[in-house]
């Protein structure tokens, strides 16, 4: 397959080396160790190539980095309902943090109507990537203009025993609190996470500029 050639060119082992020991749920081997703007650029060049077509039928495929560039192609379709088939077609086979928190299609922002439907149901999903990929494009989408109440009890819905799930609900609420405090706090006074979760929203927060000096102290007020 082309994609594996073009892949291998840009190969930074280095880069792999670093990149295996932040992503333990995945075998080592499957790395090949691409830059961030490296495989980017190849990206966008790639989509040009009728041949990216096929791969992006070609699931499931046998190196993580095919997996961030399957992310990044799909993330550039234009038609909303051509974009979320490909979503769905390909959420089954995201097995690890790194591939599921750069996979932001862009048509989301424009069809935000339609989207949070679909986030509902991802986050409803038992495979950890899917629920953890519909809580972020949550974040990403629904806590600013189109912030309701009511988008809160979505991640305090999902209860999960796997570890990057509830680190995404920690990073939802951290978010949720920097940008929403006074419909998010009632989350923390509450106690309606788990304790972990509920510490890990606290420390996110704490560490975010973003939250003032007096909230943090207040917050720390609250740990479980």
């Amino acid at each position: 397959m082309k994609a594996q050639g073009l892949l291998f060119q840009v190969q930074d082992k280095g880069y792999r080396d670093f990149q295996s020991k932040l992503i333990p749920t995945i075998p080592a081997e499957t790395i090949i160790g691409i830059r961030t703007p490296a495989i980017r650029k190849l990206a966008k060049e790639y989509a040009k190539d009728p041949e990216s077509a096929a791969f992006l039928m070609q699931l499931p495929h046998t190196y993580y980095d095919e997996n961030i560039l399957h992310a990044l192609l799909v993330a550039e379709i234009k038609d909303y309902d051509t974009c979320v088939k490909e979503v769905e077609r390909f959420l089954p086979h995201v097995d690890n943090w790194a591939v599921c928190d750069i996979f932001s299609p862009k048509v989301f922002k424009k069809n935000r109507d339609r989207l949070i439907k679909k986030i509902k149901e991802w986050t409803a999903s038992d495979h950890p990537y899917t629920c953890r990929f519909g809580m972020e494009m949550l974040m990403t989408h629904f806590l600013d203009e189109d912030f309701r109440v009511e988008y809160l009890e979505i991640p305090a819905a999902v209860h999960s025993e796997e570890y990057y799930v509830n680190m995404m609900i920690a990073w939802f609420y951290a978010t949720a609190l920097a940008k929403q405090w006074d419909a998010a706090v009632s989350y923390i006074e509450e106690k309606r996470l788990n304790p972990w979760t509920h510490n890990k929203t606290i420390q996110k927060a704490r560490e975010s500029y973003r939250i003032t000096p007096e909230q943090k102290e207040y917050l720390k007020t609250l740990k479980v």
